[in-house]
């Protein structure tokens, strides 16, 4: 009986150079949903930007270099607001102190040998969509992947904010608040095919929503950015108290 072949199947026996294109073809492919949804979710922080006072270009360049919705429209907002840098600046690290956890916990699921540079590389774009594909690969993740998925979202992102400046206020505002509904159904595809597989990642996946609501609702003065770390640390630290998960052992070569 024949069996499908899997994703390390495939690659066993490549070349290290081979090994890497395949992954970085496999984040490409993954990465268009994700740089669709960019696009739409951009579009409305483009309007935001505009309305800020900055240009198409400067708002792309932000988009480039803070690839950060809450972050990207709390700058735009202090921008408007005539804010000082030392402002701004602690926003910014309010509000994207949850990519810490994340970056944290993407780097246990790197190699040790995975050189310096490509951590690097991959922390720049350390995003909720991408962390959370990454961090689904089975065993060690390959930087190449994540660089592949990088390579189509931030240009979605970015082109998505200069879209939002130039053509922001050319559509109806219910349209353009439909469009960030796309990004939602991708949350939904990662969140869902591990739910299926595991009843406790199930049974946690919703007591996540469920505390998050509640938090919104109970914590209407704390930022969704430091609500999102509360929960992150509160609900990883009960679920691995509650369901530890045995270490795995490594494949021999």
């Amino acid at each position: 009986m024949e069996q499908t072949p899997t994703r390390e199947s495939e690659t066993l026996g490549r070349s290290p150079a081979s090994a890497r294109r395949i992954q970085f073809r496999e984040g490409i492919r993954d990465g268009i949903p994700i740089a669709l949804g960019y696009l739409a979710v951009s579009f409305t922080l483009g309007i935001a930007a505009r309305n800020a006072g900055l240009t198409a270009f400067q708002a792309m360049l932000a988009s480039l270099l803070n690839n950060a919705s809450a972050g990207e429209y709390a700058g735009f907002t202090l921008i408007a607001a005539r804010a000082s840098l030392l402002e701004m600046a602690v926003m910014m690290l309010v509000v994207n102190a949850r990519y810490l956890l994340m970056s944290c916990a993407l780097s246990q699921h790197l190699s040790p040998d995975t050189p310096l540079w490509q951590r690097l590389v991959i922390g720049y774009d350390v995003t909720d969509e991408i962390f959370g594909i990454s961090i689904a690969r089975p065993g060690y993740l390959d930087p190449f992947y994540t660089m592949g998925a990088m390579t189509v979202a931030i240009p979605g992102w970015s082109l998505g904010t200069f879209l939002g400046v130039a053509v922001g206020n050319v559509l109806p505002l219910r349209a353009v608040s439909a469009l960030s509904v796309a990004l939602y159904g991708m949350f939904l595809a990662v969140i869902i095919p591990p739910a299926r597989k595991n009843r406790v990642v199930a049974a946690l996946v919703a007591a996540s929503f469920a505390a998050s609501y509640a938090a919104g609702k109970l914590l209407p003065g704390v930022s969704s950015g430091m609500r999102t770390i509360f929960l992150t640390v509160g609900i990883s630290l009960a679920a691995a108290l509650l369901f530890p998960v045995k270490e795995e052992t490594a494949d021999a070569d």
